[in-house]
């Protein structure tokens, strides 16, 4: 398990007008803090590992988003090129993606002093005790505008029906610049708060993310895993893994000292950065040792193309976004059913995801696979 720099950075702070812009408002000074170290690739490795009747529950949303354009889309200028119509890409609808657009932040809350708000569904079993819960946000800090660096590691997050906190990461945070992107993944341990607070609607702001539009595009969203111990449900291996890995390269996460049951099943959890949809050479695959790989796909992310700018997860219900974009046009959060892949068992299992492009990032994958 990877040792973090030390304790949560949790602080309270009030949603009113006078607290946040102490906190967040230009060119006023904020509450000082060490910045966490930073380094332009973090080899995945094993954050959290636990054998336990229960599962993993995620919530996760965009950041920035295309904006209608004041320009007439019919008679374009040279300062302003004709845009695909925004309401049409973020309903799917066309295959668009984060380069296409002048992109400009989401902003959910009812508070003028944050400049970006998301906000997503944390479904827990009901009676579930959580055992693990971390928050990971990232994206593009160049495009338009770029934020200074020291603002890297810092976001707000309330629990449903909760104020603003500021939320400090708590481990080394992934940067590089590469194919004309500045990007970046920060994450912090919050299992005290999620274990207090539970289910329901979970806002994340302030994620810093740059605005306007460049070749590589804006792009950035944030994700919340819960491990969670629940007694009605089968007893299984859950393993949370991060990093921030380029994906020009193979990234592999390996399971080893596992005894899969015949008949086993499991989900699987990625978060990625930068993926484009309609393209192809995307691939998240699985496989127990000796046998041939399996590729993973359903009805919203198709085998070849994954990285494909979707929130998606398994089931007939998908849980509550506000925005609930189809195309999140460049952040990834998808869960996967491990469907009848496992049904041979093994004593290991490797996941491996690919991309074919040259500036796309892997920050997590978390894995429940039954265990006998």
């Amino acid at each position: 398990m990877r040792n973090p720099l030390g304790p949560p950075l949790l602080r309270r702070a009030s949603v009113g007008a006078l607290a946040l812009a102490a906190l967040w408002a230009p060119g006023t000074a904020r509450a000082a803090a060490p910045p966490a170290p930073q380094t332009a690739r973090i080899p995945f490795a094993e954050r959290y590992h636990a054998v336990q009747h229960g599962g993993f529950a995620r919530a996760a949303n965009t950041s920035v988003s295309c904006r209608t354009p004041a320009h007439d889309p019919a008679h374009p200028s040279p300062a302003a090129p004709a845009e695909p119509p925004c309401p049409a890409a973020r309903e799917g609808r066309i295959p668009a993606v984060n380069g296409d657009f002048d992109m400009f932040y989401v902003d959910v809350d009812s508070d003028p002093d944050t400049y970006n708000s998301s906000r997503a569904e944390l479904r827990l079993p009901a009676g579930a005790r959580v055992t693990y819960a971390r928050l990971y946000w990232g994206g593009n800090l160049l495009a338009g505008e770029q934020k200074p660096a020291r603002d890297d590691g810092r976001v707000l997050i309330a629990e449903p029906h909760g104020a603003y906190k500021e939320l400090l990461a708590d481990t080394v945070v992934g940067h590089r610049v590469a194919g004309g992107a500045d990007a970046y993944q920060a994450s912090a341990d919050v299992t005290a708060l999620v274990r207090s607070s539970g289910s329901g609607l979970w806002t994340v702001g302030q994620v810093d993310v740059a605005k306007g539009r460049s070749g590589p595009g804006a792009w950035g969203g944030w994700t919340l895993v819960a491990a969670y111990e629940d007694p009605a449900q089968p007893r299984r291996t859950l393993a949370l893994f991060d990093g921030f890995d380029s994906l020009d390269r193979a990234t592999e996460v390996r399971l080893n000292g596992l005894h899969l049951p015949r008949g086993a099943g499991g989900q699987v959890g990625l978060v990625a950065y930068n993926g484009d949809r309609g393209g192809t050479g995307d691939s998240l695959t699985y496989a127990t040792a000796g046998h041939v790989p399996v590729p993973l796909e359903d009805s919203a992310d198709p085998a070849d193309d994954v990285l494909n700018s979707t929130i998606n997860e398994p089931g007939p219900v998908r849980a509550r976004r506000e925005p609930a974009y189809v195309n999140t046009l460049g952040y990834d959060s998808d869960v996967f059913d491990l469907g009848t892949g496992l049904a041979r068992g093994g004593d290991q299992l490797t996941f491996r995801v690919v991309s074919q492009r040259d500036a796309a990032w892997a920050g997590a994958l978390f894995a429940a696979v039954d265990a006998p």
